[in-house]
């Protein structure tokens, strides 16, 4: 049986191939990713385009695809980058549920600090094989295997599928309300009429009077009280899964 000669086409991932070496010292790859960060978190993955970020370089749009190939590379990186802003607790903490939570918030945090990840993640297929992301997992990893889950990895994306969802719907609303240019106690004040008029023919749909109360005048408690019931929902469901 003769072997085909065809040459297999490149993997589209920065992860897959070498870095190029620059021609220009004061350009680095680190130095085109903490610009496209800062674009990404400031305005979104639509305003970021590789000669707009070529610009706030200095830099022509030629000397960026020297270290970066396509745009989708780029965000593979910037992914990377944020994803060391993570903090997973140790294996060996005393309190799996505890240090789960833990890494859950500062996922949270992270992603809610640049609004633009979980859809990148949702996106960018190979991400997740970026150093820091790599560590990452590597540690959630560790930390469910010491709690005990006889399929770790199982366990991590029940968890962290709830953790991506609503931290990008979560995102997305301050997103909304960031254009709004009010606070977000405001932007819900303003709003709240109009959803109690919309659920009014929704028996079941009735915005109680506590949580109209508490989303006008603490909305950030309230969004952490809804994403920490949701995760202790499925933290109690893993728990059963654990062997007796």
């Amino acid at each position: 049986m003769t072997r085909s000669t065809k040459k297999a086409a490149p993997i589209p991932s920065v992860w897959a191939r070498e870095q190029r070496r620059s021609d220009q010292p004061a350009l680095s790859r680190e130095a085109i990713v903490r610009e496209a960060i800062a674009m990404l978190d400031a305005d979104g993955i639509e305003a970021l385009s590789m000669r707009k970020l070529g610009a706030r370089l200095n830099a022509g749009a030629t000397s960026l695809y020297r270290h970066v190939a396509t745009k989708d590379e780029l965000m593979e990186l910037a992914v990377d980058e944020v994803a060391a802003e993570i903090h997973v607790p140790p294996a060996d903490s005393p309190d799996w549920r505890a240090a789960v939570t833990e890494a859950a918030g500062s996922f949270r945090t992270t992603a809610l600090r640049h609004p633009w990840l979980t859809l990148v993640l949702g996106q960018a297929g190979l991400a997740y094989l970026g150093p820091n992301y790599m560590s990452f997992s590597e540690r959630l990893a560790a930390l469910f295997t010491a709690a005990g889950f006889p399929e770790p990895s199982r366990a991590i994306e029940t968890v962290f599928s709830y953790v991506m969802g609503m931290s990008n719907a979560e995102a997305a609303w301050l997103t909304t309300v960031a254009r709004s240019g009010e606070t977000e106690a405001d932007f819900i004040a303003r709003l709240m009429p109009a959803a109690q008029r919309a659920a009014a023919d929704h028996t079941h749909l009735a915005i109680p009077h506590a949580e109209v109360e508490e989303a006008t005048t603490d909305p950030v408690a309230l969004r952490d009280m809804k994403f920490a019931y949701g995760l202790e929902v499925v933290l109690d469901g893993l728990a059963l899964r654990l062997p007796k």
